[in-house]
């Protein structure tokens, strides 16, 4: 009976989501990617109340509950990549998705400049000291990417510290297949990758831009430096159609999301972290033989002395067993 009844309430959760084909989101392996054929705004007719009160509420349950079972069973880690423009909505997204989890076993690491530090060592360093242990999911905001993005932008590779033998023009097909390269080899170790680009139009960041510049509660976001970005935007979305072609597999997709909604937005991404962990299908770990029995026993005798406290009727069990 306990049994159908978490059956039944599982259906219920389901029949609670709008259904949305995340796929339809997703930049196929080896396809050319052309982000004007992306929607920057919810392209499905749904209720926008619904979803952000019904829909996205039942996500974040069924979510919560494979993140509980991932944690418990210690085997698979999750890695949730992050990458967008400016004011595309990361942070919000984190918070609003995210942060209805257990945080012992979330890790949200957002990668800026990069340190004198990090600069010292190989691009890949940050990255792999910020990886999630088994058992939890690792939020990246930004990432690895940046180092094919924002450093071919603006020529940092001219300036930096990597030999200028190693500098030629296929420096950056041999970065792809080395983050390739290293996906995979977290794939083939237990660790899923999912890759998500907040796809928000020019006139949307501008706006949000703007509403940073007028509304006080916001004006800690300004940054003159997201004003110059702005003069590289064509360049930016080029790079970003070519970095989508070459780095999204099967193992560790891209889905380009549309990010002009903020409500949106947050239910796809939700989604899509729901849809890796039931390809993961974290258990609940069973309990050993003799451990089951223990546990079916002292439950037996709470029901018959349920005043007693638990010690006591621990002390009542070991004698009998003896």
């Amino acid at each position: 009976m306990e049994e159908e009844r978490i059956n039944t309430e599982k259906i219920e959760k389901t029949e609670k989501k709008v259904k949305i084909d995340i796929d339809r989101y997703r930049a196929k392996e080896g396809e050319k990617i052309s982000l004007k054929k992306f929607s920057t705004n919810c392209d499905m007719d749904v209720d926008k109340e619904y979803v952000k009160t019904v829909s996205m509420t039942a996500a974040l349950e069924e979510l919560s509950l494979y993140q509980a079972k991932l944690y418990a069973q210690n085997t698979y880690g999750l890695i949730i990549v992050l990458q967008a423009m400016d004011a595309a909505g990361k942070d919000g997204t984190i918070k609003h998705v995210f942060s209805h989890l257990d945080p012992n076993g979330v890790h949200v690491v957002s990668f800026k400049q990069p340190t004198t530090e990090e600069k010292d060592h190989d691009y890949m360093w940050r990255i792999n000291k910020a990886l999630p242990r088994r058992g939890n999911i690792g939020i990246f905001n930004r990432s690895h990417y940046e180092d094919v993005i924002v450093t071919r932008v603006h020529n940092l590779i001219s300036t930096g510290q990597l030999p200028r033998d190693l500098i030629d023009r296929n420096i950056w097909m041999e970065r792809y297949e080395q983050i390739n390269n290293w996906e995979k080899y977290l794939h083939q170790n237990g660790f899923y990758m999912v890759k998500i680009f907040l796809h928000v139009s020019k006139e949307e960041q501008q706006e949000r831009l703007i509403d940073r510049i007028f509304n006080q509660e916001k004006n800690w976001k300004f940054s003159m430096g997201d004003i110059h970005e702005r003069e590289h935007w064509d360049e930016y979305r080029e790079l970003y159609e070519e970095l989508l072609e070459n780095t999204s597999k099967d193992r560790s997709p891209w889905y380009i999301v549309p990010a002009d909604n903020k409500w949106f937005t947050r239910y796809v991404v939700a989604l899509i972290t729901l849809d890796v962990l039931k390809k993961i299908d974290p258990k609940f770990p069973k309990l050993s033989p003799e451990e089951q029995k223990q546990l079916e026993r002292f439950r037996d005798m709470i029901k018959k002395e349920t005043d007693k406290p638990l010690e006591e009727i621990r002390k009542e069990m070991e004698k009998e067993e003896k």
